[in-house]
């Protein structure tokens, strides 16, 4: 059995101890061979499968898409405190996640006052709530 092989049949079992250092061990983030690239993302997946978030978040300081996996595990598990922790250091993605979980939570109003605390220029954000409204607007 190959190592892929057995990366994926310890994911499917949820043997996160042996799956990760499998998947790690041939990854490399930013590399030209897509399939390193490739495995490197497969191995985020793999620590937030694992519950591993202390683990992501280190990462996240140095890694783009540690970053992203982690702020996107932390808009699936609803925690908006955490995302606004991220955003207030800078984390735009944080924040454009903190946004979108507020609104699709009928939040919409401490959306916009997250948005006008951290960044009240931020085009992007503001368009994310411009689109939550005019979905949620009655139509004529």
């Amino acid at each position: 059995m190959r190592w892929f092989e057995q990366a994926q049949a310890a994911e499917q079992s949820g043997d996160w101890d042996t799956a990760i250092p499998l998947v790690s061990a041939h990854a490399e983030c930013y590399s030209t061979d897509y399939t390193k690239h490739g495995n490197h993302l497969w191995h985020m997946d793999l620590l937030v499968h694992a519950g591993r978030l202390a683990e992501l978040t280190d990462l996240a300081h140095m890694d783009i898409h540690a970053r992203r996996r982690l702020n996107r595990a932390l808009r699936d598990r609803g925690l908006a405190s955490v995302l606004h922790e991220r955003a207030e250091t800078g984390d735009r993605d944080a924040l454009y996640r903190l946004v979108r979980l507020l609104c699709e939570t009928g939040r919409t109003e401490r959306a916009r006052e997250t948005v006008e605390e951290i960044a009240p220029r931020d085009q992007y954000a503001q368009e994310i709530l411009a689109a939550f409204e005019a979905s949620s607007s009655p139509s004529p």
